[in-house]
């Protein structure tokens, strides 16, 4: 063999074991990232359920009383009185969920019984969260409202 051979066949071998590493490294699947919500619920930014709650409050059909089972000036009442004692602090990672969000997920729990995963992905909102959301915002209905409700003795 001549020089010109040998090393045409030595290239050939560095390129033909070159290309199997790359097949290798092609073929191993990398690990799944987590991330700090689904892609569903990013959405949430560009329609999101006080989105929802203004277009239903436009329509002069009755459907944001049949969503939330309130007139809108009782939710906006609510809203005043429980907003300062449930609202988040928007943080570098993520925004904080609207409190007008965190009362309609309640009121329409409280109303239909839904469950978490259905509801979140009504509003796009993750079902841990709203675990979160309805036993704080039901604390802070209890608070504000404990003047105003009164219970009957058995």
């Amino acid at each position: 063999m001549e020089d010109t051979d040998v090393a045409i066949a030595a290239a050939a071998v560095v390129v033909l074991s070159c290309a199997k590493l790359l097949l290798e490294n092609k073929k191993r699947k990398r690990r799944t990232r987590r991330w700090w919500m689904l892609s569903l619920n990013k959405s949430r930014g560009r329609y999101n359920g006080s989105d929802m709650l203004l277009d239903l409050r436009r329509e002069s059909s009755g459907k944001f009383e049949n969503f939330c089972r309130m007139s809108a000036e009782d939710f906006e009442y609510l809203l005043n009185k429980i907003g300062p004692k449930i609202k988040k602090q928007d943080t570098n990672m993520r925004q904080a969920i609207p409190v007008k969000d965190c009362l309609a997920v309640t009121l329409r729990f409280l109303a239909s019984g839904d469950t978490f995963t259905s509801l979140g992905y009504l509003f796009k909102i993750s079902h841990q969260s709203i675990s979160r959301i309805v036993a704080n915002v039901c604390e802070a209905l209890i608070e504000v409202l404990k003047d105003e409700i009164r219970v009957r003795n058995m």
